[in-house]
């Protein structure tokens, strides 16, 4: 780059207002900018590429309008009698950040607001701005050209700034803080975790709303269901008229009649459940999940039908990099004792000795998981019986579900009758700590079957859970033909825990990658249960006060 282009990139810089990789503005972050001034910083190779790859910078969030194709953006009124020459017939956009122009020339429309820029620029042929204005920067990336336009001088010229050098001098006054852990990040890393929110806020384009989510979730959910450009609606009843883009459903919640509405509409429905590392205590006690899952297929434990995590075990590739960060994962959740609903790894001795042991997990008998799962097996009493007649000899210890022991589903049995097949109940130790200990798990479709592969433990299973038919269980329920593929213990962690669930950091209130979800429940810094919590926890005792008296 020459001396003049050298010069205008410096004075670019000098009026540059805000840093150009930024956080996006998720409702209910607590945090909102990882970037500060700096006079020198060391800029990786690729970095221009990664930039350009990921489509970071500016307002990437942003909406997103319908804009005619090969059209001129003009980015202020100021500029459009200088745009029409350049324009050459083609169709003139005024984008404005403060609001539109009332200019009137022919086949102009107007846009206004944070728009997202590098959807703005494939549309464009070329762009007219002003010199402080970072949208050139993109323009440049993309190749699209730029002309300058100083009001000063009422002058539009060319820009012969080099797109790279541009960049390189904007982000030589920036550094960056890590803003789950506080610690420095090089701009390649920043770039990378802009790019990782571009992909959560771009899935959830074109959402219509949420229907079934419950009030004291709609906070946690809502910045994992953000699209950029408008707050996630949260609806009581399906709209009048059909919707104009899918629906998030949280079924098990949702009104029979609205899902029905949904349906007879055609509305896409995109199912939405806890993910598999959810929180500090139970969902039926009113504890707001850190993690959810978004599936446009299907839901993940319904073997009925193909799910989006089905499809990464079956077809889905794994690099190098995701299986390390895999095992690593999987690594940190056994040693802290992290389980769905909470921790504990303490250990316990086997009570009967070198007898082999066998732990089986209760369910909430009607889940949707073991209603569509369990493929006809929805009782744990049966469970129980069946586990008996696979191991006649074994020392069976069963654990009720915390749900149920917290008096709040329907899947309770009484110790005396667990007893006949079970040879002890266990329900206050915790589920890390009895895998831990025993030598099989035998699950109906419970996800303690997948905790105890995280810890190496044999798993048999009676009904179709996600994790079956990949060569890492014993599988006794009917396991669909479709599932061919054979998977290792790192890539079911991968698809299962990374690629598939999506995460919200309780600290900053920002949606963050699996690692520091895991990192905040190892260190207890989940928040603290409300009122609400302590309601709900004092109706379960109640009903299991009650269910006693009636056994």
């Amino acid at each position: 780059m020459g001396d003049i282009g050298a010069r205008q990139a410096v004075a670019f810089d000098a009026r540059f207002r805000e840093p150009f990789l930024r956080i996006p503005p998720f409702p209910g972050a607590k945090v909102s900018q990882f970037a500060r001034p700096r006079n020198v910083t060391c800029l990786n190779a690729g970095i221009v590429e990664e930039i350009c790859r990921l489509r970071v910078g500016g307002t990437y969030w942003a909406a997103q309008p319908d804009l005619p194709s090969n059209c001129v953006i003009v980015r202020s009124a100021a500029a459009l009698r200088a745009a029409e020459p350049l324009a050459d017939g083609r169709p003139i956009v005024l984008w404005s950040a403060k609001g539109a122009s009332s200019v009137p020339f022919r086949g102009s429309m107007s846009i206004c607001g944070d728009c997202d820029p590098w959807h703005i620029a494939q549309s464009a042929a070329l762009v007219v701005l002003e010199p402080d204005d970072e949208f050139r920067i993109i323009a440049r990336l993309l190749d699209v050209p730029a002309f300058v336009h100083k009001v000063d001088t009422s002058r539009t010229i060319e820009e012969d700034v080099d797109a790279a050098a541009l960049l390189a001098d904007t982000l030589s006054g920036t550094e960056f803080d890590n803003p789950f852990t506080g610690a420095a990040m090089s701009a390649a890393e920043a770039v990378e975790l802009c790019g990782f929110w571009r992909r959560l806020i771009d899935s959830n384009r074109g959402i219509a709303g949420g229907i079934g989510f419950a009030f004291w979730k709609q906070d946690h959910v809502a910045p994992l269901l953000w699209n950029g450009a408008a707050p996630f609606r949260f609806l009581r009843t399906a709209p009048e008229a059909a919707p104009r883009g899918p629906v998030a459903l949280w079924r098990a919640k949702a009104a029979p009649q609205a899902v029905s509405a949904l349906e007879q509409f055609r509305t896409p429905l995109i199912e939405i459940e806890d993910g598999f590392l959810r929180s500090r205590g139970l969902g039926a006690d009113c504890i707001p999940p850190l993690s959810i899952t978004v599936d446009r297929l299907g839901a993940h434990f319904d073997p009925a039908r193909e799910s989006e995590l089905e499809r990464l075990l079956q077809d889905g590739e794994f690099d190098e990099q995701l299986l390390t960060r895999a095992r690593e994962l999987r690594r940190l959740i056994v040693t802290a004792g992290l389980g769905k609903y909470g921790q504990g790894s303490a250990s316990i001795d086997r009570p009967a000795g070198k007898r082999r042991h066998i732990l089986v997990p209760g369910q909430v008998e009607d889940d949707r998981a073991v209603q569509a799962g369990g493929c006809g097996l929805t009782s744990n009493l049966e469970l129980l019986k069946l586990v008996r007649e696979q191991e006649p000899d074994a020392f069976i210890l069963y654990k009720p579900h915390p749900d149920v022991l917290a008096g709040h589903r329907k899947g309770a049995v009484a110790d005396r009758i667990s007893l006949r097949y079970a040879d002890r109940v266990v329900g206050d130790a915790a589920i890390g700590s009895l895998i831990d200990m025993v030598d099989d798990v035998h699950v109906n479709t419970s996800l303690a079957g997948f905790e105890a592969l995280l810890r190496g433990k044999a798993v048999t299973t009676y009904g179709v859970p996600f994790y079956a038919g990949w060569g890492l269980t014993r599988d006794l329920g009917p396991v669909p033909a479709r599932r061919t593929a054979r998977r290792s213990l790192d890539e079911l962690v991968a698809a299962t825990l990374l690629l598939y669930p999506r995460y919200l950091d309780p600290v900053t209130g920002l949606p963050c990658p699996a690692e520091i979800v895991v990192e905040r429940l190892s260190a207890g810094d989940a928040p603290e249960p409300g009122l609400l919590v302590g309601v709900r926890r004092l109706q379960g005792k109640l009903k299991r006060r009650l269910r006693s008296l009636v056994q």
